[in-house]
């Protein structure tokens, strides 16, 4: 039996872009038991995959873990996240390893130089290159997510007017240049005319009331009520979503949702868009044509050129064409 150790520490979304890599490690190699290393913080995002074996934390410090590793004796490391920790943990267990391409030359150039040299080829494809030495193929079912029992939001803590179907909208994202704006939202929820759920963390929450305020009662502010899996069954349950550039976006297309992608600052380019190989085709919604586009392969607090017209100038009549669709 092979004991195979996956190493990703964060974030949200790039940790549910590895799971068709532990499906199919489990499923292409019989008896194989896999391990997965994170940030203790994301342990709900696994906590209900039943193809791991076991989910080890790291919590800052690697003095107590290290030996606790060492001591399973594995057969094999995909470093799905190759950085100077990934590369130290590797280094330290002393066992064969392989990682993925992760293109940063290659994106930089793009953003500084606006040069058009990156593959076309999602990150998910990338990552499989970490295992192709054991055999192991991506199977095409796209992404995976599980919801632990208990999870779950109840009918009874949304509104009446929102439990017979909804719009799910992702208002959150870590960096301001990657969210749509409030008001840009609020238009679209009034030209929606249906209910829709706000999604969020708490510290969203006051963007989600500015939103409910401009755009009425068809809109529950969820930002910050539920936890992440509580979020992502709103999202399970949810007719359509539209997000932004984050880690909903890609639990949406675990669920094969339709999906509504902003992106304004960086771009699908990067090989990030909703995967989504089973399901219906996404919708990205940009603004072609800018010259400063894209301008981080993160982001900013906020415009560096201060109009923000990648985010401020995208259309919505298709928007709201595919959602009503």
């Amino acid at each position: 039996m092979k004991k195979i150790l996956i190493i990703r520490f964060s974030s949200i979304g790039d940790i549910v872009l590895t799971t068709p890599v532990i499906r199919c490690l489990k499923e292409q190699l019989p008896g194989a038991a896999i391990h997965y290393l994170t940030k203790k913080e994301n342990e709900p995002i696994l906590r209900g995959n039943p193809h791991i074996t076991k989910t080890w934390l790291y919590e800052g410090d690697f003095s107590s873990l290290l030996p606790e590793l060492k001591a399973e004796k594995f057969d094999y490391i995909a470093d799905l996240h190759r950085n100077f920790r990934s590369r130290y943990v590797c280094l330290r267990l002393g066992t064969r390893s392989a990682s993925f391409p992760k293109l940063n030359i290659r994106k930089y150039l793009a953003v500084r130089l606006h040069l058009d040299i990156l593959p076309d080829v999602h990150i998910v494809d990338r990552y499989f290159r970490a295992v192709g030495p054991l055999g192991v193929k991506n199977d095409g079912q796209g992404l995976d997510y599980f919801i632990p029992a208990g999870d779950e939001v109840a009918d009874g803590e949304l509104p009446e007017t929102h439990r017979k179907g909804f719009i799910a909208m992702v208002i959150g994202g870590k960096h301001n240049t990657k969210i749509f704006p409030a008001d840009r939202v609020a238009e679209l929820c009034l030209r929606l005319g249906r209910p829709v759920v706000l999604l969020g963390s708490a510290a969203d929450r006051p963007r989600g009331e500015e939103i409910r305020e401009a755009a009425g009662d068809l809109v529950f502010n969820a930002c910050g009520r539920f936890s992440l899996n509580g979020s992502a069954s709103l999202v399970r349950r949810s007719v359509a979503v539209a997000t932004n550039d984050t880690g909903l976006m890609h639990v949406a297309a675990a669920f094969r949702k339709p999906v509504v992608s902003f992106w304004g600052n960086t771009v699908p380019a990067f090989g990030m868009y909703p995967y989504l190989p089973q399901g219906p085709a996404p919708l990205l919604a940009e603004v072609n044509g800018l010259r400063c586009r894209p301008c981080s392969k993160l982001g900013y607090p906020e415009c560096p050129k201060k109009h923000f017209r990648c985010m401020r100038d995208i259309d919505l009549e298709p928007v709201v064409r595919y959602l009503m669709e």
